[in-house]
C-alpha cells in the first residue's frame, strides 16, 4: 500500500491535538464541548495559521509546509524536542542542528506561563529573538505579530541600524536606566557567541548591529559584560495614557531563554490601567482572549 504525501504528518499532527487538553493552553472549556483536545480553529489561531490549512495539513492534501508553521506548530502543540523533531522530519524538513540557539518553549515552561494570568510576558531566545508573547503583553506593548518574523528582535529595536520603524512595542516607552538596559543587551549577545559559537542566526545579528549601529559597535568593542535582570518601565498607551511596570528578566537554564514579565503594583492605578488595555481590545492576533500565544516567528531550533 502506497502511502500518501504528508498522511502520517497530518495524523501526528491530529494525535497532538487530540491529546492536548484546552486548559493545558488556557483555553475556557465550556460545558458542550465535546472535543477533548484542541479544536482545529484553536489550534490554527494558536499557531497563528489558517484553519484551513490545518484541515488541509491533517487531510495530506498540504504536504510542504514551511520550517516557520512546523515550528509554530510544535510550539502551538507543547511538543517535546524529540516530538519537535520528528514533526520535521514528517513534514520533509530538516531538524534544527545541534548547538544553535534555541527557539523552543519546553512544555514545562509552557505550562507555567499559561498559569500567569494577566501577567504581560514574552519569551525571548539567546539572541533576544522573540519567540512567544500573550495576550496581556499584546494589550500593553501592542502586537508584534504584523512585523516580519526576522525583524521581532529586541536588539534590533534597541540598536537600529536605519530610520525603520520598532517592531516590538507600538507604543513610546522610556525607561528609568537605559545605559544599564544597552550594556546588559550586549553582554547577552557577547555571551550567547560563547555559548553558540557556530550559530549563524546570532553571528548575523552581530554583523549587522555592529556596521550599522554606532552605540552597539562602540559597546561591543569596549568588552562590557554586566547583568541587569530588572528595570522600571513606562509605557505611554494610546488608550488608558501612562503605565508605569516593573521589568523582570528570568532565565531557562541551559537554551538561554529570556522570560520578560512585566507587572504592575498590586492596587496601584497602574493596575487598574492595564487591565482596561486589555479590555480595550488591542490584543494579540494570533491567540484566544487570555490565552497564550505562539508567536509566528522563525523556525524552531534547538
Amino acid at each position: 500500500m502506497t502511502t500518501t504525501p504528508g498522511a502520517g504528518l497530518g495524523a501526528m499532527i491530529r494525535t497532538w491535538r487530540d491529546r492536548l487538553p484546552p486548559s493545558a493552553a488556557a483555553l475556557p472549556v465550556g460545558r458542550a464541548r465535546r472535543a477533548t483536545g484542541l479544536r482545529r480553529e484553536e489550534l490554527a489561531e494558536l499557531a497563528g495559521v489558517s484553519v484551513d490549512y490545518v484541515v488541509r495539513l491533517e487531510q495530506g492534501r498540504a504536504t510542504t509546509p514551511s520550517a516557520q508553521v512546523i515550528a509554530s506548530l510544535a510550539r502551538a502543540l507543547q511538543l517535546t524536542v524529540a516530538e519537535r523533531d520528528h514533526l520535521y522530519r514528517l513534514a520533509r524538513l530538516v531538524p534544527p542542528a545541534d548547538g544553535a540557539i534555541s527557539d523552543h518553549v519546553s512544555p514545562g515552561v509552557h505550562r507555567v506561563l499559561t498559569r500567569l494570568g494577566d501577567v504581560a510576558v514574552a519569551v525571548f531566545a539567546a539572541d533576544w529573538q522573540l519567540i512567544w508573547w500573550n495576550r496581556s503583553w499584546a494589550a500593553l506593548l501592542g502586537d508584534p505579530s504584523s512585523s516580519p518574523p526576522r525583524l521581532r528582535n529586541f536588539a534590533r529595536d534597541r540598536f537600529p541600524v536605519d530610520a525603520g520603524p520598532v517592531h516590538l512595542a507600538r507604543w513610546p516607552v522610556s525607561e528609568l536606566d537605559s545605559e544599564a538596559t544597552d550594556v546588559a543587551v550586549v553582554s547577552d549577545l557577547r555571551r550567547a557567541t560563547g555559548r553558540f559559537p557556530r550559530d549563524a542566526r546570532l553571528a548575523r545579528l552581530i554583523r549587522e548591529l555592529s556596521a550599522g549601529n554606532r552605540r552597539f559597535a562602540e559597546l561591543w568593542a569596549n568588552g562590557t559584560v554586566a547583568a541587569h535582570r530588572e528595570d522600571h518601565k513606562t509605557i505611554e498607551h494610546p488608550s488608558v495614557g501612562p503605565i508605569a511596570v516593573d521589568c523582570d528578566v528570568l532565565g531557562d537554564g541551559d537554551s538561554e531563554c529570556k522570560i520578560v514579565v512585566m507587572t504592575t503594583v498590586p492596587g496601584s492605578a497602574d493596575e487598574s490601567k492595564l487591565r482596561l488595555a486589555g479590555i480595550t481590545g488591542i490584543t494579540g492576533a494570533t491567540g484566544a482572549t487570555g490565552t497564550p500565544v505562539t508567536a509566528n516567528g522563525p523556525p524552531t531550533r534547538r
